[in-house]
């Protein structure tokens, strides 16, 4: 997983795969997770390999480093493939991918506005295959409580619906939560109040957390 500037980005979070048929036309949309635009091309390339009797292998990537982004029609008529690709990537608000949607043509021809929907459907199923995530900046947070806190601290983390990265229990309780880090102080207050002052803390790094959409 790449270093970002940013607290925030959308991606998606692994390889997908999926198939729609259109008046037997087949379209498979192939997604990965990139960090830069020879990761892209690479795949580009992979996908074309496994079909490499495909009618076409359209593609639109966004790499958020520089701006980046880049898509083809690859002998479709002009503006009926590749920029629907690409708008459904930024519809979605999505960087760090590539969508490559692989057709075999089935005899009958779609038209200007089936070809813009096909190719814009296929991209959103592989999108959702690929798994469409919120990567979000947290801190790594210890803290350090003793045993007659344990239940406060359980269902503070419930019902506040907190990360808990890890808890090591010893002497004392050591729970590690991953804070968003622009809520990271508002929390530790809360938790200080809620323990009278006797938690102890302690922020030990930074990494991204990645939420699905219906975690967030």
């Amino acid at each position: 997983m790449k270093i970002s500037e940013k607290n925030f980005y959308k991606t998606v979070s692994n390889r997908g795969e999926n198939l729609l048929i259109e008046k037997k036309s087949k379209f498979i949309a192939d997604v990965k997770p990139v960090d830069n635009e020879q990761d892209a091309l690479e795949f580009l390339n992979e996908i074309r390999s496994k079909y490499p009797d495909a009618t076409h292998h359209v593609y639109a990537y966004v790499i958020d480093e520089n701006n980046i982004f880049r898509y083809s029609d690859d002998g479709e008529p002009q503006g009926t493939a590749g920029m629907p690709v690409l708008d459904t990537i930024r519809k979605e608000g999505i960087v760090d991918v590539i969508v490559v949607v692989t057709r075999y043509f089935g005899g009958t021809l779609l038209g200007t506005g089936g070809l813009v929907h096909m190719y814009g459907a296929s991209a959103r199923s592989g999108l959702e295959a690929a798994g469409i995530v919120t990567r979000i900046l947290c801190d790594v947070v210890e803290i350090n409580v003793d045993y007659s806190l344990v239940g406060k601290m359980q269902y503070k983390i419930a019902s506040d619906k907190l990360i808990l990265d890890d808890a090591v229990y010893g002497n004392e309780v050591l729970f590690y939560l991953c804070l968003e880090q622009e809520k990271t102080q508002s929390i530790l207050n809360e938790i200080t109040d809620l323990t009278s002052g006797r938690a102890v803390y302690k922020i030990k790094g930074s990494k991204y957390i990645d939420l699905k959409e219906k975690e967030k």
